[in-house]
């Protein structure tokens, strides 16, 4: 903002003083351009004066010695231009050749000649030869601007140089800005392009700072910015390898407990209980297994944030894997009272994928459909044609909203979109107070 604030100022400050520097230089160089050449045109009648002597002198000469004295006052007086015509009317010398005159003179173009002779751009002097008019004459034709001082023209050119001055300073300033704005633009189209250009990481790359202005504070600040990024980033990739750590060690820790407690559980029960203790037994055996499952569900999300999860695609047909994975749930519906719907094509439906993951992220939704949709005692799988394979599960439970005793953290769901987003495969959940529908396509 200062160095724009004082290219203003310059620009304001040069104007007052560019009329008299251009006057300045104008000047000398039109001293300079009429130094040689003012003196031979004095003025007009000094001229006039010098022609007529010379016509005078010329009084019975002969026509090679009229010839060399215009070529000698042509020498005198470049800008000039002369001609002669003789006693009988013919035109002689011409200097310089090419004028616009006849070759054979009459009266009658003379006298128009004469006439004209009064041009107000062109000063022509008409002389007869010896002072006698039946000894032919000789004429001078000299541009009234060779009589014109430099004061003179000077004068005549103030407003053009008025005009071309502030020109001059309106162009300067203009090209300064534009120069100055040009920088600037290149400045921030760098940064802009360090902005929208990131690593491998994910950062953008730092910027090398220049001048300390707006824009090298800028700079600065985007570059301590992205330090302050990579420091994050750093401190979040150890937080999160600890974090892994500390979950397959936990998870490897409390299989050994829980497998001495499913143990004791299994030996309890052959002994001879009351009913109310092989009532503790039972839900000490149903929490063991949901203790199993959630450190299976923490080891597998473990795995598949950190990439080690093993995934081995292949072409699948959903419907003959749909059909298979739903008889083997069928029991456990129909013992827990639930109506059973299927729908799936007779035509086979091939995806890329692992049969493994795709067969782990429908068990995790039918076992929800088991754990915390029991109130709608309904379940439906389908699979559609559309769109390259469709595959549904619909419950009429609570919603994933409501309340439920097995309700957890939602680990499972947590894996089962990993897995999907990993095989390229896209979800679309939909769950209210009549249930919920799973909807599982290709992305």
């Amino acid at each position: 903002m200062t160095k724009y604030l004082l290219i203003i100022v310059s620009a304001l400050v040069l104007i007052p003083f560019v009329y008299p520097l251009i006057a300045v230089l104008l000047t000398v160089q039109i001293w300079a351009g009429h130094h040689g050449d003012t003196e031979p045109y004095r003025s007009a009648s000094h001229l006039e004066s010098i022609w007529h002597e010379e016509a005078a002198r010329l009084d019975g000469a002969t026509p090679e010695k009229i010839d060399a004295e215009l070529r000698r006052l042509k020498s005198v007086y470049p800008k000039a231009s002369m001609f002669w015509v003789d006693a009988s009317g013919r035109t002689r010398l011409r200097l310089p050749d090419g004028q616009e005159v006849p070759a054979q003179w009459s009266v009658p173009y003379t006298v128009q000649f004469m006439k004209e002779a009064s041009n107000f751009r062109i000063f022509t002097v008409v002389a007869f030869l010896g002072d006698k008019p039946g000894h032919g004459f000789m004429v001078l034709k000299v541009p009234r601007e060779a009589f014109e001082s430099p004061a003179a023209i000077m004068d005549a050119r103030q407003g053009t140089i008025l005009i071309s001055g502030i020109l001059i300073v309106l162009g300067l300033f203009l090209f300064v800005s534009l120069l100055f704005f040009y920088r600037i633009r290149r400045r921030l189209v760098l940064l802009q392009q360090a902005m929208s250009e990131p690593t491998d990481s994910g950062i953008p790359s730092p910027v090398e700072t220049g001048r300390s202005d707006e824009i090298g504070r800028l700079e600065q600040s985007f570059n301590e910015m992205i330090r302050k990024l990579e420091r994050s980033r750093e401190r979040e990739a150890e937080e999160e390898a600890l974090r892994r750590d500390l979950i397959a060690k936990l998870s490897h820790d409390l299989r050994t407990p829980l497998t001495a407690i499913r143990g004791h559980a299994y030996s309890l029960g052959q002994e001879k209980l009351s009913d109310k203790g092989r009532e503790s037994l039972r839900l000490i055996d149903r929490k063991i297994d949901y203790l199993g499952r959630l450190i299976e569900n923490l080891l597998s999300f473990t795995l598949l944030t950190s990439g080690k999860y093993p995934y081995r695609p292949q072409r699948v047909d959903i419907v003959r894997m749909a059909k298979t994975l739903f008889a083997g749930w069928y029991p456990a519906f129909e013992q827990a009272g639930f109506e059973i719907d299927s729908d799936l094509p007779e035509t086979a439906i091939y995806w890329e994928l692992d049969p493994q993951w795709l067969e782990r992220v429908l068990d995790n939704y039918l076992q929800n459909v088991l754990r915390h949709a029991q109130s709608g005692r309904y379940v439906g799988l389908k699979v559609s044609e559309a769109d390259g394979g469709t595959i549904i599960i619909e419950d009429r439970g609570p919603g994933m909203t409501g309340e439920s005793e097995e309700k957890g953290a939602g680990i499972g769901l947590s894996i089962a979109a990993l897995m999907l987003r990993d095989m390229r495969l896209q979800s679309e959940v939909l769950s209210g107070p009549e249930g919920t529908t799973v909807r599982i396509s290709r992305g």
